[in-house]
Order: C-alpha cells, then sequence, then structure tokens
C-alpha cells in the first residue's frame, strides 16, 4: 500500500512541476526612436502552438485582461495608452460564459513616451497576462521589462 501511496504523490508532484515549468509565451522589449524625443516602446509576445492571450479588453466577468503598466519615471510623460497590435478573435468562452477576445501567434503592445528634455534613461514597468488553450489556462503572469531610451 504504501509503495502504491508514494508512487501516486511523485506522479502528482512530476504533474504540478511539469505544470509550472510550461511557459507558452515568449517576449521581446525594445525601444523605437520615432523622433529627437519620442519613442514607441515595444513589448512583442510571440505564442506558441495553440495557446492565447487575452486582451486588454476582455469585458466583465471574462479572464484577466492583459495589461501593460509602465512605471512612473520623472524624465518621461506616456503619449496615450497602449496599443495592442494583432489578430483579435471573438469567441464565445464556456469557462466564462461570456464572449471574450484573444491574440494568437504574435502581439505587440506599444507604448509611445516622450522624454523631457535631451536626457538618457530607461523604462521600466510589467506586462501582465493570462495564456490560455482549448484545455486548459496557466495562472496570471507577470514579466518585468527595462528598456534603455537611446
Amino acid at each position: 500500500m504504501k509503495k502504491i501511496y508514494y508512487t501516486l504523490l511523485l506522479t502528482l508532484i512530476a504533474g504540478v512541476v511539469t505544470a509550472q515549468i510550461k511557459d507558452p509565451v515568449s517576449w521581446t522589449f525594445e525601444a523605437k526612436k520615432k523622433t529627437a524625443d519620442t519613442y514607441d516602446v515595444v513589448l512583442t509576445a510571440t505564442i506558441q502552438g495553440k495557446w492565447h492571450i487575452y486582451s486588454q479588453k476582455t469585458g466583465k466577468g471574462g479572464p484577466i485582461p492583459t495589461k501593460m503598466t509602465v512605471k512612473p519615471n520623472p524624465l518621461i510623460s506616456l503619449v496615450g495608452t497602449p496599443k495592442e497590435i494583432g489578430k483579435v478573435e471573438k469567441i464565445y468562452d464556456e469557462i466564462f460564459q461570456t464572449d471574450v477576445l484573444y491574440l494568437s501567434n504574435k502581439v505587440q503592445y506599444v507604448q509611445t513616451v516622450k522624454l523631457k528634455g535631451k536626457v538618457k534613461t530607461n523604462v521600466t514597468g510589467t506586462i501582465d497576462y493570462m495564456v490560455c488553450d482549448d484545455a486548459q489556462c496557466l495562472p496570471p503572469t507577470k514579466k518585468s521589462f527595462d528598456i534603455k531610451l537611446q
């Protein structure tokens, strides 16, 4: 009986460890200079296989929306709100019992920032997101970014 118990316990632990390692989204972070004092801060998600990431606009009762947050920096000002660039799909989700918006394959989040004077600084912040496929959702994830404005 002990042997069966330990076998089941090890199987359960292996499953939990495997689930924690899984990360179907890889991120790149960069700044693209637009003018002498204006940059686009670009966060690009590459999403594997049948996984998808939820839109910034998910609606009430839906999944956790993706959120790009730029930490306050006295040397920059934000211009507008983050733009979401990618193919947005709308489906009725049985789990959430509402229409949801999601993106697959590749998506970019772009925040325009303006320097306050001729200075060099970094833009730091986080991107919070939730990723799912047709059978499962992973816990919400937060990734930090730190991008030089040059």
